[in-house]
């Protein structure tokens, strides 16, 4: 086990142990500390919600709205440290879902969902939630390094009920697994606000440009399943979500297929992008979100004039 995987372990344990006024506390104070610390993540975090809240936000406000954030990123740690301690009565209290009633309509037609998500609040409360809840759930999670410790995260969402398969390095494709499970009335949940790899797909974004997943579009349009985009965030006593769709999708004769995913994830942006307008605070973005960012977040290149949806 090395430092890193380590640390977790002590984390999971030493959280799950201690009243979480206590715990509250510390992961607070180390927000604030790395506020003012200034680091990389941070001066990410700043850049992006500057794109989020436009040029006019005075900069004393901006900083507080970092704080903000760093305080919501931490209090995303503490929970899911503590999660696989709850009991399903307190994962159920602790989360709220507004539309929950279109979920639940489609797992009982057996038509399965796709829901997009962006980096916001609490996904792993959302996800203990809908298993807590007693629907079928399958997601997918990035092969993390070392080996070890993506293990034992593997085993954490698991062991709240959901279903986890490797971004690479399964039995099978990840998506081939999905598109049987989405058939089989399953939901799928998929974070689709950052993908900044040569397959992503460009889309607007706050003013900018940026590229996402095809993967929500993609398994929407393949099996016809309905698709939602969720919003995310925090209130003091729980956490919450919010879906809003189906999404409509284009017509097979409209386009090619590579046309209609592209149309449907610029749908899946706006809708993202109004929700994260909604919350910044709660938007856990601490990497390089725009192609014309720099490595620590700032802009290698003039911005387009951005302000909220």
């Amino acid at each position: 086990m090395n430092l890193t995987e380590a640390g977790y372990v002590a984390g999971w344990r030493l959280v799950r142990a201690l009243p979480r006024p206590v715990v509250a506390a510390a992961f607070r104070a180390g927000a604030d500390r790395a506020h003012r610390s200034n680091g990389r993540g941070t001066r990410r975090l700043r850049a992006n919600l500057r794109r989020v809240v436009g040029p006019d936000l005075p900069e004393a406000e901006l900083n507080a709205l970092v704080r903000a954030g760093l305080r919501s990123y931490a209090r995303y740690w503490l929970e899911a440290f503590r999660l696989p301690s709850l009991s399903r009565p307190e994962i159920l209290a602790g989360f709220h879902l507004d539309g929950q009633e279109k979920l639940a309509a489609d797992v009982a037609a057996g038509r399965g969902a796709v829901v997009a998500l962006p980096h916001s609040g609490n996904w792993d409360a959302a996800g203990a939630w809908v298993a807590a809840t007693g629907w079928p759930i399958t997601t997918v999670a990035e092969r993390l390094r070392p080996e070890g410790l993506y293990k034992r995260f593997l085993a954490f969402r698991q062991s709240l009920g959901m279903e986890i398969l490797p971004t690479s390095g399964g039995d099978r494709p990840a998506f081939d697994v999905l598109l049987d499970r989405v058939r089989a009335g399953a939901v799928v949940p998929l974070l689709a606000d950052r993908d900044l790899s040569a397959r992503g797909v460009e889309v607007e974004f706050f003013g900018g440009r940026t590229r996402m997943p095809p993967g929500p579009a993609l398994l929407a349009i393949r099996t016809g399943a309905p698709l939602y985009v969720a919003s995310l965030w925090y209130t003091p006593d729980r956490a919450h979500a919010a879906i809003e769709g189906p999404l409509e999708l284009p017509d097979p004769d409209s386009a090619p297929l590579d046309a209609r995913v592209r149309a449907v994830t610029q749908r899946i942006a706006d809708r993202l992008a109004a929700g994260i307008a909604r919350h910044p605070e709660d938007w856990h973005m601490l990497q390089r979100m725009w192609l014309d960012q720099g490595t620590d977040g700032t802009l290698s290149q003039p911005a387009a004039t951005t302000g909220t949806i």
